[in-house]
């Protein structure tokens, strides 16, 4: 008996191991989106901007460690364009200009080489200019074939991606990060005021932070603030006008380009909003913090946030901003004279001339096909595997990216807020153009910026009107310009203008 019984234990354990082991090959075959089961080892080579010793592991456990897991027989190999370490390391002459590497050069060279990748791994503001010189393979054909379901991506990943395309989706990205206009239901019910709607243009938000604005002094309660964090009108006017994507100056960094109507709105309306208080600014922290400090008030968990603290009406704020304001709603008992604001979202302020495109919105991890992938079979797979809804399920956990399938978007922690106002716009186009080569081979063009700094304040004071400043930053900015142009390695010139020297900003 007793032989009998030890027999049908083993039998019964033997097979529960033997479903348990069932049900996990079942799960790792249900995210292998149909791969080969062929036993012979193959390699599959995925190309990225940044290489090196602390960003390969890390792309490894995001990316590649489970798909090995149901895939023994593909060993990854992860190629850098660019190597940190190398960078790191590499002895320079302090007295010349540091040579920048071009990313797309670079990408391209290991695209092109005698062993190129089979994937690659890129930022949505390099896809145009991959499209455009055909270094990938459209995508349209293999989600056909393989019937691969992309009814429920996102509009702001899956448009955003065909536009850059032309209307053919060239690449796939799993996650994606937005923002959203944040704003105090309870500021705007005392005021009287309808609070914001999904794709309201700039000036229509602009125009509701004025009326909702009330208060003097320290109790001032501001209708509207670019970021989370209280900032200068300058670095508020450059916000503005890259949400409305003008240029400070030409591709060729040769012109400037700020002396037009376009900039005239944009630096009126934002040194508006500060003489009139619509905006906090930085004098007013400062007298908050003195305050704070000469109360002898204790830690401030909020430090400088002042939607939290219920002094502004809306504001910018990414995804991951909810997990702190969820945060906030778990403590507020622990906080003295603390009231939890009571907040929703919709979409960040738009163009008249775009209204389905907002800024903010970051395709960082884009994965495409190689035109000359010499693994194009299962370099495929491994992108519909990590665009699965398998792959989703699991990293919609996150509380500071975004899955592009609609199916695993849930609020954070169950709360009940607008989430399509995250998903429903489309990120501002890519250039066809190396819009950052400027930035390298002039290190020094951000002198060109530093007249508008000081300009600026001066139309905040009103001892020039904003065309004015303006028309003087361009005269300014265009002398840097002209002499960074005949001598980019010269020393500090004077401006011929106002004779501020302009010195090379250090590198």
């Amino acid at each position: 008996m007793n032989n009998k019984r030890m027999s049908g234990m083993r039998l019964r354990k033997f097979t529960i191991v033997s479903l348990t082991l069932a049900l996990l090959v079942g799960l790792l075959a249900a995210c292998s989106s149909g791969s080969d089961e062929s036993a012979e080892k193959r390699v599959l080579r995925i190309g990225v901007l940044y290489g090196g010793s602390d960003n390969e592991p890390y792309f490894r456990q995001q990316y590649t460690d489970m798909y090995e897991m149901s895939h023994p027989n593909i060993e990854f190999e992860i190629v850098g364009a660019i190597n940190y370490d190398e960078q790191r390391f590499e002895q320079t002459d302090s007295t010349k200009p540091v040579p920048q590497a071009d990313p797309y050069e670079k990408m391209k060279e290991m695209l092109n080489g005698q062993n190129p990748v089979d994937v690659v791994v890129l930022d949505y503001n390099m896809l145009r200019r991959f499209t455009q010189d055909n270094l990938l393979q459209p995508l349209d054909p293999l989600v056909a074939q393989d019937k691969f379901d992309l009814s429920d991506y996102v509009p702001t990943v899956i448009e955003g991606i065909k536009s850059a395309g032309d209307g053919t989706l060239y690449a796939l990205t799993p996650t994606f990060s937005s923002s959203a206009l944040f704003y105090n239901k309870k500021l705007f019910s005392d005021a009287g005021v309808t609070p914001p709607t999904d794709k309201m243009q700039w000036s229509e938000v602009l125009n509701v932070a004025r009326q909702v604005a009330k208060g003097e002094g320290e109790d001032r309660n501001f209708g509207f603030s670019f970021n989370r964090w209280a900032s200068d009108g300058f670095n508020n006017s450059q916000v503005y006008s890259q949400a409305l994507q003008l240029k400070m100056f030409d591709d060729k960094g040769e012109k400037m380009l700020v002396n037009s109507d376009q900039w005239e709105e944009v630096w009126s309306t934002v040194a508006s909003l500060e003489k009139d208080a619509i905006t906090p600014t930085q004098e007013f922290m400062n007298k908050l913090y003195e305050k704070q400090s000469a109360e002898g008030g204790g830690n401030d968990p909020f430090y400088g946030d002042l939607f939290i603290k219920g002094k502004v009406a809306m504001t910018i704020g990414d995804y991951g901003y909810i997990n702190e304001l969820k945060k906030a709603s778990d403590n507020a008992s622990k906080i003295k004279d603390f009231e939890m604001v009571d907040w929703d979202v919709v979409t960040v302020p738009v163009s008249p001339t775009d209204p389905d495109v907002g800024g903010s919105i970051s395709l960082s991890q884009l994965m495409g096909i190689n035109s000359k992938a010499q693994n194009d079979k299962d370099a495929w797979d491994f992108i519909k595997y990590s665009n699965s809804k398998e792959w989703a399920k699991l990293k919609s956990r996150s509380l500071y990216e975004m899955v592009a399938r609609k199916e695993f978007l849930t609020p954070i922690g169950g709360m009940q807020y607008n989430l399509e106002a995250f998903t429903s716009l489309k990120p501002l186009p890519p250039s066809s153009t190396d819009s950052e080569k400027i930035y390298r081979e002039n290190p020094g063009i951000w002198e060109a910026q530093q007249p508008g700094y000081e300009l600026f304040q001066e139309v905040v004071k009103g001892t020039k009107t904003a065309r004015e400043a303006l028309a003087e930053w361009e005269t300014k900015g265009n002398a840097v310009l002209e002499r960074i142009k005949n001598n980019p390695t010269g020393g500090g010139v004077t401006d011929g203008g106002g004779g501020i020297e302009i010195m090379p900003v250090p590198r």
